[in-house]
């Protein structure tokens, strides 16, 4: 359990931000999330994304709405990367028992597997789908235009459209 006041390393307008709103931010996620005790770790979260941004506490008008935009995103974040678990924990199910991999080498393949989800989102999904031909399947662009319907050209734009938005993802 915790309590609903900020530790005490907090700036002050950081804790005042905390006990003003984290009830409110609380119950805010309650009514969108399905399980109520996901809510109070979500809210904790936001807090935690404040406290690396303490400057912008400054030009902040309406703290809920940046509270809530905040938990928004680790709402998005939590949602994607449950289901790149599932897909992945599916995936190793039917593997033989000395083909799975140990907990530790799991943690790092969803971590990192989570990453490159979240790397990738935002394209348009021809172009998604032809990078991940590409890097994880190993197609050639020829069999990649075949698999889509669309033309070796498209493929070369799609890949160079991928490889761009994962290179400025990263800076």
């Amino acid at each position: 359990m915790f309590s609903p006041t900020a530790p005490p390393s907090a700036p002050a307008d950081i804790q005042a931000l905390y006990t003003e709103h984290h009830a409110w931010l609380v119950d805010w996620l309650r009514k969108r999330l399905r399980q109520g005790d996901n809510a109070a770790d979500l809210a904790q979260d936001t807090f935690v994304k404040v406290l690396g941004k303490p400057e912008r506490l400054k030009d902040i008008n309406q703290p809920r709405a940046w509270l809530s935009t905040i938990a928004k995103a680790l709402v998005i974040d939590r949602t994607r990367r449950d289901r790149v678990e599932r897909a992945y924990l599916d995936a190793i199910a039917h593997l033989p028992e000395p083909l799975v991999p140990s907990p530790e080498a799991q943690m790092i393949l969803l971590e990192t597997l989570a990453k490159v989800d979240a790397l990738l989102d935002g394209l348009p999904p021809k172009v998604r789908k032809a990078f991940l031909l590409s890097r994880l399947d190993g197609l050639g662009y020829k069999d990649i235009a075949e698999q889509l319907g669309v033309s070796l050209r498209s493929v070369e734009s799609y890949m160079a459209k991928a490889i761009r938005h994962c290179y400025l993802a990263t800076l």
